[in-house]
Order: C-alpha cells, then structure tokens, then sequence
C-alpha cells in the first residue's frame, strides 16, 4: 500500500509518461489548447475518487440523483472544502436544473447529499443551506458502506481506486475517529453512572443525619 509521499512520487512520474506520450500522440498542439492548475486560472482541487462517490449516490438516490449537484459544489470550492451559497439559484442552474422550481429541486438534492454524509450545512441569510462543509467524499463512501448504502461491486470498486492513489489511510483514519469517540462516549457513561452510584449511596446517610438531628 503507498503511503503520501510513494504516492507523490508516483503521480508525478504518472504525468511525465502522459507528457510524453502527448508529445508523440498529439504533436505539436497550440499551447492553447492546454488546460493546466498551474498556468490556468479558474481551477480547485478535487478528490480523484469523486466519480465512483458520485455514482455511488446517484444509485442511493434513484429518482432524484444528486451526484452532479456535490459535482457542481467541489467545482465552486475555493481550493477548499468549505463554501458560502449566497445565490442558490446559480447553483441549482449550474447543476443542472431548470424551470419554475429550480431551488425547490436542488435543495431536495442538497437534503439528499447531507442525508449520505457527504456534506454538512448551516443556515444564513439564503436560506438553510447557506454554509456548506464538504466532507472528503473517501470518508462519506465508506460511511455509506457502514450503513449499507452502497452496493458491495461499487463498493470494491472505491477501495481499489483509493488504494491505488494511496488513500487508504484515510479510511483507516475514519475509523481511529470512530474508535476514539466511542472510547470517549463509553468512558463519559462510566462517569455518569458511577456518580449516579455515589449518589444513591451517600443517600441513606444524609437522610441518618437528618434523624439524628
């Protein structure tokens, strides 16, 4: 399994055989043509496993898929997962949806994509999604998984990508997350009845005292 930097290591030499491969297939191309992070404007990182995440709630949302619309919302992400929607209408345009109700549907779509864990929201001045958190979409998959929403085929599918980008830790990160709170729950439960044990003890001998006064 890669770890971050084999994985850089790997990515880089990945674009290096594309360059060179472009150069043989496709000589002498206006430099027009090329769209590149580092030399273009307009631009955002986005997670590469974001196609198998967006099928992965298109089939958990039949009838009224959202996968285009988290789309839309990491396309608009200032190089981070966080935004502020202060016009709805340009993003239920931008996700595609169009007629009378076009807000009505994307907030439909949006309630959906909170539902699967794939982001979290807060209210503001534009309505109840104004603020939006867009979870890593590895970690939402994989919490679909624990709840069985998502289909064991698709399912592998993810892991195969994220282990060949060199991910998986972040799954496994998740799930120290998990651990970890549940320790914290268990460990606060454990105080909470001690104390409430404490208490019924220490009751019969207040009451004494009271007889005895």
């Amino acid at each position: 399994m890669a770890n971050g930097r084999q994985s850089t290591v790997k990515r880089l030499k990945m674009a290096e055989r594309a360059q060179q491969q472009m150069q043989l297939h496709f000589p002498g191309v206006p430099a027009d043509f090329f769209w590149h992070r580092k030399t273009n404007d307009g631009y955002t990182t986005l997670p590469r496993t974001l196609p198998i995440a967006m099928q992965a709630i298109d089939n958990q949302s039949k009838g009224n898929p959202a996968g285009h619309t988290l789309f839309s919302l990491w396309a608009r992400a200032p190089d981070y997962p966080f935004l502020t929607i202060e016009n709805p209408t340009t993003f239920a345009a931008e996700a595609g949806f169009t007629g009378t109700r076009v807000v009505d549907t994307w907030r439909k779509r949006m309630k959906a994509l909170r539902a699967l864990w794939f982001i979290q929201t807060k209210a503001g001045p534009s309505g109840e999604f104004h603020y939006v958190f867009l979870v890593n979409p590895n970690v939402a998959v994989e919490w679909m998984k624990m709840n069985g929403q998502i289909q064991d085929g698709l399912y592998a599918r993810f892991i195969d990508r994220v282990m060949e980008i060199g991910a998986f830790g972040e799954i496994e990160g998740f799930h120290e997350h998990l651990e970890l709170v549940r320790q914290q729950q268990a460990a606060a439960e454990a105080a909470k009845t001690a104390a409430a044990g404490q208490v019924a003890a220490d009751a019969p001998v207040a009451a004494g005292s009271e007889q005895s006064v």
